[in-house]
């Protein structure tokens, strides 16, 4: 169950209610004051993330073996975001649990991430094969033709 989401609020109550009984009003109002600050630090972060990722393509990350490596069980979907730097393409109908989103590099890996309430749960690195990649690689050890 996730309780942060009513601790939250609980917890702003319960801090209007101790400013109140210590110093009325005029306590309130600075403890009104130090969440609205809370807020607002909360959703410019939110809109910063957003318009960097609007600037992307959605699905694509700079190396999707690094984002692997970076990856933690129960990082938010907005921190995910702010990692890669782009939208991941959803893999699922929308509005569906859970939520599968896959960020792909240049070099064809992708990594898939599977988000359930918006907390990352599992996630997987999927590379191409390398005898495609070996076909397309030069020989190692050859003469150069540099005269």
């Amino acid at each position: 169950m996730n309780f942060g989401k009513y601790l939250v609020p609980i917890g702003g109550a319960a801090l209007l209610f101790g400013a109140w009984r210590s110093y009325g009003w005029p306590g309130v109002a600075l403890v009104s004051g130090g969440i609205v600050m809370f807020l607002l630090l909360h959703l410019n972060r939110t809109i910063q993330v957003l318009r960097r990722a609007a600037d992307r393509p959605i699905g694509t990350v700079a190396s999707a073996v690094m984002l692997n490596a970076r990856l933690k069980p129960r990082a938010t979907l907005l921190h995910v975001v702010a990692m890669t730097r782009g939208l991941g393409e959803l893999r699922t109908p929308k509005a569906t649990q859970p939520e599968i989103y896959r960020w792909t590099d240049a070099g064809g890996s992708y990594v898939e991430a599977e988000f359930r309430g918006g907390k990352l749960t599992t996630w997987t690195l999927t590379r191409p094969d390398s005898a495609d990649s070996a076909d397309d690689a030069p020989p190692a050890g050859g003469e150069s033709d540099v005269s």
